[in-house]
């Protein structure tokens, strides 16, 4: 095998290839792009021992291990279509192995690519490598891991927002709970203060209200009004002001994020049902389009896709209960249908069924006033003997 550590910049490549010993073959400088490339792949084929020549273009290929900080991009792309194995380290995983090669903590391009080799040499069992992807799979990848990245953003600026309000204007925090909504984003961009917003009239709080579609606008426009009017703590009056300033930015930036989250979230459903397993992932237990989109975006989505050394867990298969118990010898009830006991054999007419006497009846059902029939048991001259049933 060749073990290559690639230490990729915006501009360039630092290459190292090593052998299955450790010993150094080549150690070089590509620059990004279609050039660089194919002088990778001039160098690996270069480094290829002379037994390789027998082997088909795939074989030799896969028996090349390729260590990269990052697993998108067209350069990783060019090299899983070339048929290497390739390992996406995370740069945390490379920083504490490089504590293994030097102490000093100094860090170069060309010892980072020297490092990568050695973990794709001998610790790749515990990565993963990158998964073969359609270019529908891709595709879901790069617009559910945006659609994901956006909605982190937006968790960032209602953190911000809710901290900027706890400073000057807490009763916000107690008349709006959920600061991403649009009728609290309206709201705090019409009274971003308490003056304003103690003035704020029924009528306006209602009409926000309508607008998001909330239940219950009366008493819940009460009940805001109520909360935004209550006495408290205020900052000097430049302070305030400037605290506002602060909030209707914040503001304008969650409601911009809420409308381009919806309009990606559009993007997403529309991939995902363009996939052909889509079906497969929408089916299972608390999976809606745009989480299925996230879990197929993790998983390899081409039927040869590469194998994973760790591969993801799955559930065990149900414990199945035991089969049926295998019918008795004795085929009670056994007597042909009866008015007092309408019932065929279970496992058909059998030679014994004559000898089965059928249950005798307590009690008349056809008779008015009486109670339902009671069967009692009856001694078989089988070896086997049913238990007592009730009509």
């Amino acid at each position: 095998m060749l073990f290559v550590g690639d230490d990729w910049a915006e501009d360039h490549h630092d290459i190292e290839i090593v052998d299955e010993t450790g010993a150094r073959l080549v150690r070089r400088r590509l620059p990004e792009g279609l050039a660089g490339m194919s002088r990778l792949h001039a160098l690996i084929a270069t480094a290829m021992p002379p037994e390789w020549a027998e082997l088909e273009d795939a074989e030799a290929a896969s028996r090349v291990k390729i260590g990269i900080e990052t697993e998108r991009g067209g350069w990783v792309a060019a090299l899983v279509a070339a048929g290497y194995e390739v390992f996406a380290i995370n740069p945390k995983a490379t920083a504490r192995y490089r504590d293994r090669h030097s102490m000093s903590g100094a860090k170069s391009d060309p010892g980072d690519a020297h490092v990568l080799a050695e973990i794709v040499r001998l610790d790749r069992a515990h990565h993963r490598p990158v998964a073969g992807d359609s270019a529908d799979g891709e595709a879901i990848k790069l617009i559910a891991r945006s659609h994901q990245s956006m909605i982190w953003d937006r968790t960032r600026h209602v953190l911000r927002l809710r901290s900027t309000l706890r400073e000057y204007f807490p009763a916000a925090l107690e008349a709006f709970a959920d600061l991403d909504e649009p009728d609290a984003l309206e709201l705090l961009a019409a009274a971003p203060d308490p003056d304003r917003a103690a003035r704020l009239t029924k009528s306006k709080i209602i009409g926000a209200l309508k607008r998001a579609r909330r239940r219950n606008v009366e008493r819940r426009a009460a009940e805001i009004q109520q909360s935004l009017r209550v006495e408290a703590l205020r900052q000097p009056a430049a302070v305030q002001a400037a605290f506002a300033a602060i909030t209707l930015s914040e503001v304008r930036l969650i409601t911009a994020l809420n409308t381009e989250i919806a309009a990606l979230g559009e993007v997403v459903a529309e991939h995902f049902g363009r996939h052909p397993d889509a079906e497969i992932y929408a089916s299972q237990p608390g999976l809606g389009v745009i989480l299925g989109a996230r879990v197929l975006a993790e998983f390899a989505t081409t039927r040869t896709g590469s194998p994973t050394a760790k591969p993801a867990r799955t559930t065990p298969a149900p414990h199945r209960s035991p089969g049926p118990p295998a019918p008795r010898g004795s085929c009670w009830p056994g007597t042909p249908e009866t008015p007092a006991w309408p019932m065929h054999c279970n496992s058909g007419r059998c030679p014994h069924c004559a000898d089965h006497p059928a249950p005798a009846p307590t009690t008349t059902r056809s008779e008015p006033g009486r109670s339902a029939t009671k069967l009692r048991c009856a001694a078989w001259p089988t070896a086997t003997s049913a238990s007592c049933t009730a009509a």
